[in-house]
């Protein structure tokens, strides 16, 4: 037995996911580093094991209700873990955030400001003082009536209703309309009320024109439908509706996402004319505060809200401690290089290390001690500038009396750590152990680890012969978000990095080409949006791959015998599915006090299909044993399968043979996301020009799996294509033909190009933040 004040957590058999009976001791109130490759298992150790064991925990404690919760949860596969303080996470996991989330409420910025005014503003007068209330987009009591606190309103028009208008009616003018008997039935409605469907739209009365498409009556009529050869039709009681009508009642109350999507492309979203696009009631507008509204603040940038909120401080005692909160907030955020997001700024616009970094400086406002912070990668899509702050950070946590654990791939964390846990050698199957846990310079001698090579080989980068342009691409100029003017060239049939701090534009300049653009020939954009927003959308239905995983089953002898169908493998329709949790293979339960949660399906326990579906085997294993398959073993299972071969082959390229086949997209990394999608565009043939755009492809990678997946990008350049990657990682800046580095800072400070060039020019540059960390990979002595 450890006595009660044993400072090690130590953890014992654990065997989630790939772990192979783990045994670790690592030390309290330390920063402590988890590594490996990735789908290694250090995320199974971290947030599997140690901090889903210290919630479980955290629920025991509860009350009897939340037990229940954990029997269908489950606790995770550990014998048993020691010393274990609570802990807190801080993931990468894309919670859907909705619109109307925002930088502001998930710094509770927001809050701080709405009671700012409220207490401390400068009301009209006569006006009484409204409540904190009033001045959030979010509450009935401050959202402005017309566009309900969204700010923007979507209208639309006859040219987007309308797009060809020398079409007849009968030959489908409008556009918007729906398809098949629905269609037929609207266009036969209007034809009994008299109006001619046959003539081109464009030779149509103005005021009939106007009716069609935008009235807000719903005449009923008796139509006599035409006969068709040998099917005798009844009338029926048609109802008219608009194509305004039909577009906005499909687009708010349709709950199919297609008919959502088709809806949207007879829409244009403009500012909402009542509020502006401040999202806010005209009463709450009248109030200010250093001569300006709440909407007006919330714009700015938080670095120069911080200056305006200083200068209006002093005018009362309430103004001044409400500010000194309010800075004490900010301040915080503008450490980890994020001074240049404003509070307004919508959530789902931020990536996923940006939205990671807001919810650690809310955390540092917390003053919780004594807990264990499990972070997962807060290094992602940082500049090796913004490292430094981040290291910073952590350290103050760790001196709140906090231990603070993070799984991490960027090789300055691991420099700065105290402890570091080695997990692997590989991924998936051939992982799951731990190499080494101790001080981070013992790990030198640990000759299986790949994180060793990297740790300590401080060898510049090879030199290799830098491509010549086949051509030019012109961009701009470019003025938007913090850009001005900004014009710039990126050579074709080479390989471009595009670099710079968080903030400095990057994303905004790459967003600007388009397949429009003179010389780019065909455009592929892999970006880090969720490849889903369902647990129904997984690796293998994005890739395709279960199409032909289907026909094999359906091919089996077991399945003819039983009349199944492709159809029969789906767990999107009925049929083949669990109807207890209809193919989703987990059932939400509802708790009072918590949010809701997911847990396995009583029925089918995860399998997502019903017991006679999965007597169908292939090869010894069902469907569902085999969409359990990581990428890898399927590879080997599917061996005299070409088609599935080629498509596992090019996941594995790309550095993703760890993945389970079956694996929800809500579990994925926007990194994992982004090297999906990419591998779908290479298991295509093509022929001609591609522009190849990524953002940060290694975000969430080891440096090994880099090495593999810049492997492959070079490749592409070599069949004759360009590739444009916005990246952080200096092996890979230090490896492109040509760098262009926007700056110098982020937001304001930055937003244009501070060098471009060949990465040994740039490395040189006077005035950029980049130069001195790309010298230091060149081996070059910096400027």
């Amino acid at each position: 037995m450890h006595s009660p004040h044993d400072p090690f957590v130590r953890v014992r058999g654990a065997r989630e996911h790939n772990l192979q009976g783990v045994d670790v001791d690592i030390p309290r109130d330390v920063l402590a580093v988890f590594t490996g490759v990735s789908g290694s298992g250090k995320s199974s150790l971290a947030f599997g094991t140690i901090y889903a064991e210290a919630q479980r925990r955290y629920f025991e404690s509860v009350a009897p209700y939340a037990r229940r919760l954990i029997h269908q949860v489950g606790a995770p596969k550990v014998g048993e873990i020691t010393g274990l303080p609570p802990a807190v996470s801080l993931q990468q996991r894309r919670s859907a955030p909705t619109s109307r989330s925002s930088v502001g409420t998930v710094t509770t910025l927001s809050n701080s400001l709405r009671m700012l005014f409220s207490r401390a503003g400068s009301y009209p007068e006569g006006a009484e003082r409204l409540d904190s209330d009033a001045f959030s987009p979010n509450t009935a009591a401050g959202a402005c009536p017309e566009c309900h606190g969204l700010g923007r309103v979507h209208r639309t028009s006859e040219e987007l209703l309308v797009p060809d208008p020398s079409l007849s009616i009968r030959e489908g003018a409008i556009a918007a309309w729906p398809g098949a008997w629905q269609g037929k039935n609207l266009r036969d409605v209007l034809d009994t009320l008299g109006y001619d469907v046959d003539r081109p739209w464009r030779e149509l009365d103005a005021a009939d024109r106007e009716w069609i498409l935008f009235t807000d009556e719903q005449p009923v009529v008796t139509v006599h439908p035409v006969r068709d050869a040998g099917r005798i039709q009844r009338p029926y009681q048609g109802t008219y509706m608009s194509a305004r009508r039909y577009v906005m009642k499909t687009f708010s109350d349709s709950k199919s996402q297609t008919l959502r999507a088709k809806a949207e492309r007879f829409l244009a979203s403009a500012p909402c004319p009542a509020c502006d696009g401040s999202r806010l009631r005209p009463e709450a507008l009248a109030v200010t505060f250093a001569g300006r509204t709440i909407a007006e603040l919330a714009a700015l940038p938080l670095s120069e809200l911080a200056k305006v909120l200083e200068s209006g401080a002093s005018s009362s005692d309430s103004a001044r401690v409400l500010t000194e909160d309010l800075l004490a907030r900010i301040a915080t955020v503008t450490e980890l290089g994020l001074g240049y997001l404003s509070p307004d700024r919508a959530t789902p616009t931020l990536s996923a290390g940006e939205l990671q970094r807001l919810r650690l400086a809310t955390q540092l406002r917390s003053g919780l001690f004594g807990v264990v912070y499990v972070l997962d990668e807060p290094s992602a899509g940082l500049h090796p500038a913004d490292t430094e702050a981040l290291l910073t950070v952590l350290d103050r946590l760790k001196a709140a009396g906090n231990s603070v654990f993070v799984v991490e791939h960027h090789l300055d964390v691991m420099r700065h750590a105290d402890w570091l846990v080695d997990v692997g050698p590989h991924a998936g199957e051939h992982g799951g152990r731990v190499l080494h846990s101790g001080p981070v310079a013992e790990l030198a001698g640990v000759r299986e680890s790949a994180t060793a090579r990297f740790l300590f080989d401080r060898e510049p980068a090879p030199e290799r012969e830098v491509r010549t342009a086949r051509g030019w691409l012109k961009v701009g100029p470019v003025t938007r978000h913090n850009l001005r003017g900004v014009s710039a060239e990126l050579p074709l049939g080479v390989f471009t990095a595009i670099t710079g701090v968080s903030g400095s534009g990057k994303s905004t300049l790459v967003g600007e080409i388009t397949e429009e653009s003179a010389g780019v020939g065909r455009l592929v954009r892999v970006d880090q949006k969720p490849i889903g927003r369902t647990p129904r959308s997984n690796l293998a239905t994005y890739t395709g791959l279960f199409d032909v995983v289907r026909k094999v089953f359906a091919g089996t002898d077991a399945a003819k015998e039983r009349g199944y169908g492709v159809g029969r493998f789906s767990f999107n329709v009925a049929g083949g599915r669990c109807e207890t949790c209809q193919g989703e293979g987990f059932v939400s339960v509802e708790l009072l006090f918590l949010p809701s949660t997911y847990a396995p399906c009583p029925d089918c326990a995860g399998a997502r299909y019903n017991p006679e579906t999965l007597d169908v085997t292939y090869q010894g294993k069902n469907i569902a044993q085999v969409l359990d398959l990581t990428v890898e073993s399927a590879a080997e299972f599917f061996a005299r399968t070409p088609a599935v071969v080629r498509s596992l082959r090019t996941l594995i390229d790309v550095g993703l043979g760890y993945l389970r086949l079956g694996q929800p997209a809500t579990e994925l990394s926007g990194g994992e996301a982004q090297r999906i999608k990419l591998a779908s565009e290479l298991q295509r043939a093509r022929r001609g020009h591609t522009l190849y755009l990524l953002d940060e492809p290694t975000t969430g990678l080891h440096p090994a799996d880099v090495e593999v997946l810049t492997h492959r990008l070079h490749e592409l350049v070599d069949a004759g294509n360009s590739v444009v990657v916005v990246e952080h990682d200096m092996a890979v800046v230090a490896g492109a033909d040509w760098v262009i580095d926007l700056g110098p800072g982020g937001g304001d400070k930055g937003g244009r190009i501070v060098a471009c060039g060949p990465p040994a020019e740039v490395a040189r540059a006077e005035e950029s933040h980049t130069s001195p960390y790309l010298a230091r990979t060149l081996g070059r002595p910096p400027r």
